[in-house]
């Protein structure tokens, strides 16, 4: 492949958008993107002036390297309904996928790889300098080519086997789009006595910081709090207090603290009867929760 390549992009959302400035920027020829929701042609008007904006079929055509940056439930669709030149280079950005999503491109005589950025984008200008591993798939003659723009891209490279994609994705999944999750509900709760108007992130970054970098460098020897400890009065208290609040937040509490007690338990934090106590208090309150809402239905 040449060093300047011809790269066109379909679908300008948070990813796509932010891929194609950073290969133009790395000196590649951006020929065209598609994109045609307000939100995409904002990204193409603030991070891509300039660029060719037209339909996936014209995008395709014009590309010797094409990025499909399309979600994961549209992707087949998408790739069956292009067209490819052989020895063109088509990758997608999916984390679930593989190979075998592009099947009918390759069977036109494109080289396809799979090419997942492990980020959380934003679409906008601060992901520009923000580097990350891509979780690559591909076969033996394209692997070099991958590799080139993960490091045109300031990435780190990973291979990912074909069978494997879907539990990697599981695992970025669950470590990412859960934090976000949990990190709100703790919010949401310091809110709820704390006031509306309390700087609720203040109090946590520092703690959930911490915990987050200990976790990733000391994996369970990181474990902290009442379940590690043992505190099984500590866990019931928090059980009563969480009765109150939103349902979907007491019971990812109970779920966590369920995986917590195990967690803790194969580590040597805690006994086989203490990890006992607290899930025998975590089932208590999950029945309690129960009945309180077959009595409120009734």
């Amino acid at each position: 492949m040449p060093v300047r390549l011809r790269v066109g992009v379909v679908g300008a959302g948070r990813v796509g958008s932010v891929l194609a400035a950073r290969l133009r920027a790395a000196g590649h020829d951006l020929v065209a993107v598609s994109g045609a929701s307000p939100a995409s042609r904002l990204r193409i008007d603030t991070l891509l002036p300039g660029v060719h904006v037209t339909t996936p079929d014209q995008v395709a055509a014009a590309a010797d390297v094409l990025v499909l940056a399309v979600p994961d439930d549209h992707l087949v669709a998408v790739a069956e309904h292009l067209a490819a030149r052989p020895g063109q280079v088509v990758l997608h950005t999916s984390g679930r996928h593989g190979l075998e999503a592009l099947a009918s491109l390759a069977r036109q005589g494109a080289r396809t790889i799979a090419f997942h950025p492990a980020m959380t984008f934003t679409g906008t200008e601060l992901d520009l300098d923000r580097t990350c591993v891509f979780g690559l798939t591909a076969g033996p003659d394209e692997r070099g080519l991958a590799e080139r723009l993960v490091a045109d891209l300031g990435g780190t490279p990973v291979w990912i086997a074909e069978d494997d994609r879907a539990t990697y994705h599981a695992a970025l999944a669950h470590g990412s789009n859960h934090l976000v999750t949990v990190v709100n509900q703790a919010m949401e709760l310091l809110r709820s006595v704390a006031g509306p108007d309390a700087d609720v992130a203040a109090v946590l970054r520092p703690l959930l910081t911490a915990s987050l970098d200990n976790a990733l460098s000391f994996g369970d020897a990181a474990l902290t709090g009442p379940v590690a400890r043992g505190d099984v009065s500590t866990v019931r208290a928090h059980l009563d207090a969480l009765a109150g609040a939103d349902a979907s937040t007491a019971s990812t509490y109970r779920e966590l603290a369920r995986a917590t007690a195990h967690r803790a338990e194969d580590d040597g934090r805690i006994d086989a009867r203490t990890s006992a106590d607290v899930r025998q208090a975590l089932d208590e309150a999950e029945w309690d929760s129960l009945a309180a809402s077959v009595e409120q239905a009734r």
